[in-house]
């Protein structure tokens, strides 16, 4: 096993013995803020996709993820279950995506940046406005936690397994479509669209289905947020929040498998590990973390994750640098 590899094992291992045992030990609010947490690594997951792997701007995640929560809410309101309501929510995303992604066709960059954000506005406007299906200001309140094989996931510590097991098969068929043809499509989509383009891959079904899938796990991610706060309004669906998701994904590492882990973790736990650890600069964390995206742009532009390749690269170019150096040597020394 090479040495990649092996990190890559041992990483997953830790990480999946954290999320099982840690929750264990923890208050209510930790296990509510863990399962928060999760929540956002598979929205961002997507938006990783879109992003990361198929080189598309996008600022209207957030209004996918709100799509998703407020699917499900309504449906419950209606008198649905949850279990029919969740891949509806899903389908719902999907084809949302789909839609969004045309202007993709057309415009690239920063235009289809305005494109995505224009959507996200637009959908805010709906959920507060359109009180008489989303209710308004006011919200929807009393939205039901699942039943899993007749077990109530009304608490707090069942209901963080649940999420936890959501995220695993989410993670799961991530791994497995970033692996298979497709996932070779997105990434040469990303790198060079007209070379992709020439190797004959369908450009257009791509950048679609990379918009779609992208929409379906924030979908997943509305979902499990409105049954885990139990109330939804507006606010949490806005053009800040898909900044925020954009900025979780470039700090963890665009395009790094695990970049999301890490990316969620740095907007959704370290601001309470600051407002325990450090109160005096708790109202100081936005700016904060402004400052930290605005220096790794500049010296580390492809997120956390990608400073083991780095100092790899530094290494391997001392190294060569070395080698030429001696081979030098050695010319010059040679009768």
């Amino acid at each position: 096993m090479n040495s990649p590899r092996l990190l890559t094992t041992v990483f997953i291992a830790a990480c999946a013995i954290i999320l099982l045992v840690a929750p264990q030990f923890l208050k209510n609010y930790g296990v509510y803020l863990f399962t928060y947490w999760l929540i956002f690594v598979i929205a961002t997951m997507g938006l990783n996709l879109t992003v990361g792997y198929a080189g598309q701007k996008s600022l209207g995640h957030a209004a996918f993820f709100g799509i998703g929560a407020y699917t499900v809410a309504i449906l419950l309101k209606a008198g649905f279950s949850w279990w029919l309501g969740m891949p509806l929510a899903v389908a719902l995303c999907f084809f949302t995506g789909l839609v969004v992604g045309f202007p993709a066709l057309r415009v690239q960059t920063i235009y289809l940046a305005f494109a995505t954000l224009g959507f996200n506005t637009a959908m805010y406007l709906v959920m507060r406005n359109e009180e008489w299906l989303t209710g308004g200001t006011f919200g929807i309140n009393g939205i039901a936690r699942p039943e899993l094989l007749g077990l109530s996931l009304k608490g707090g510590l069942a209901y963080y397994y649940f999420v936890l097991a959501c995220t695993a098969i989410m993670v799961a068929l991530l791994w497995g479509l970033l692996r298979s043809p497709w996932g070779k499509a997105f990434t040469a989509l990303r790198d060079n669209p007209i070379r992709a383009e020439s190797l004959g891959i369908n450009t257009r079904s791509y950048t679609l289905m990379s918009f779609a899938i992208g929409a379906s796990y924030a979908g997943v991610a509305g979902v499990l947020f409105a049954s885990l706060v139990d109330f939804i309004e507006p606010a949490p669906f806005a053009v800040g929040a898909s900044i925020m998701m954009y900025l979780m994904v470039v700090v963890g590492g665009s395009g790094y498998f695990w970049g999301p882990l890490l990316g969620a973790a740095m907007g959704v736990v370290v601001p309470d590990w600051i407002r325990d650890a450090a109160p005096a600069l708790a109202n100081w964390y936005l700016p904060l973390f402004g400052a930290v995206v605005v220096i790794m742009m500049i010296w580390l532009p492809d997120g956390l994750l990608s400073l083991p390749d780095r100092l790899r690269e530094k290494r391997d170019a001392r190294k060569a640098s070395l080698q030429r150096s001696q081979r030098a040597a050695e010319i010059g020394g040679a009768p």
